[in-house]
């Protein structure tokens, strides 16, 4: 699987780290395998969706000079680019309703 493709990738391969039982999830903390906290892994996959973006924007930008760059390969970079917010964006939409959720919550 290729990182840049899959920016949200990497915090999905930390799921079953997190997922433990309680002592498990403890007992790996302890060990100095501490899983990465979620704003440190949100705040790579926004940096890959921008490396994204900037890797789709040069590439059009080739291709309309006529520098060498191929229309296929200008084509993948923007969908790419599209796709990778897009997930971010669904990540980001779940997010803030799971914060509202917890906010509209009576106790």
């Amino acid at each position: 699987m290729i990182p840049a493709m899959y920016p949200i990738a990497a915090a999905t391969e930390q799921l079953p780290v997190l997922s433990g039982a309680g002592t498990a999830a403890i007992s790996s903390a302890g060990s100095g395998n501490s899983p990465a906290p979620f704003s440190e892994l949100f705040t790579d996959a926004v940096g890959q969706v921008n490396r994204l973006e900037d890797q789709a924007s040069a590439a059009v930008t080739g291709l309309m000079t006529g520098s060498g760059v191929d229309i296929h390969q200008a084509m993948i970079a923007t969908q790419k680019a599209s796709m990778a917010f897009e997930l971010a964006l669904a990540v980001r939409n779940k997010a803030v309703q799971a914060y509202q959720q917890v906010i509209g919550m009576q106790f």
